[in-house]
């Protein structure tokens, strides 16, 4: 059974936890749509950032949105 995930503000290790990858794997995935993505508000990606990650990389395969 798979859990559900919040769209809530998350940092890169926590975002990278559920994708199953290394921090490092992450970031270069998120190379690909920055421009789009902007600019982290301190350490943590807000709501909309991570709307956007999921839109772009898919809703992570262990979880349920």
């Amino acid at each position: 059974m798979a859990n559900t995930i919040k769209v809530k503000p998350y940092m890169i290790s926590e975002l990278a936890k559920y994708y199953q990858v290394s921090d490092k794997t992450f970031r270069c995935w998120l190379t690909a749509f920055t421009d789009k993505l902007g600019k982290r508000c301190g350490r943590y990606y807000n709501i909309k950032q991570v709307e956007i990650i999921f839109a772009e990389l898919g809703t992570p395969k262990t979880m349920e949105i």
